[in-house]
């Protein structure tokens, strides 16, 4: 894995000259019965150098602890591995969504990072990894919760933890999506 982050981070420097992109790569155990991908890393993951530390990751641990599943066996990652950013109206740097450019730049990594973690799983959360890995038509409100294939891989799409954030109203969704993928991985 060291060698696939090396060769991320010498084409990001490359790509980005100048820009000082920290990368967050993933974490977890290779062979992971759940490879969970996210979009990107946001201020609290760029920190602190992990995937998922921030609002959205302490919301997702907490459906995770929810169902009995264990977050510490799981791989989680990020479909593009820095930050995107913007200026907001008010002058402040915002976390904003990964342009096609981005995804597209990670995208063979990001399928590298599948093959040696060799997951039973995926779980993609939200439209972009969900999108990055079946295609542009792909979205989450037709797929959340289902079992899909996957270049002979097992994908399991559920909406990203901070949708729950912003709309609280998907919180039964969400709950009802992660109880079902605890019910798959005990199959």
């Amino acid at each position: 894995m060291r060698q696939l982050e090396r060769e991320m981070k010498a084409l990001v420097d490359e790509v980005y000259r100048g820009e000082d992109k920290v990368l967050v790569f993933g974490e977890g155990p290779r062979g992971a019965r759940i490879m969970l991908i996210g979009e990107a890393p946001g201020e609290q993951e760029a920190l602190q150098g992990r995937p998922f530390v921030g609002r959205a990751g302490r919301n997702l641990d907490g459906f995770i602890e929810a169902t009995g599943l264990d977050r510490r066996a799981m791989y989680v990652t990020n479909t593009v591995k820095f930050r995107p950013t913007r200026l907001s109206g008010a002058g402040r740097v915002v976390n904003r969504a990964p342009t096609q450019e981005e995804i597209s730049l990670f995208l063979p990594f990001l399928k590298r990072e599948i093959t040696e973690v060799a997951p039973g799983i995926i779980v993609t959360l939200g439209n972009v990894p969900l999108r990055a890995l079946m295609g542009p038509g792909a979205t989450i409100g037709d797929k959340h919760g289902s079992l899909c294939g996957l270049e002979g891989r097992r994908l399991f799409p559920m909406y990203h933890p901070a949708a729950v954030i912003y709309n609280p109203s998907l919180r039964a969704v969400y709950a009802a999506d992660m109880a079902k993928l605890a019910e798959i991985i005990k199959k």
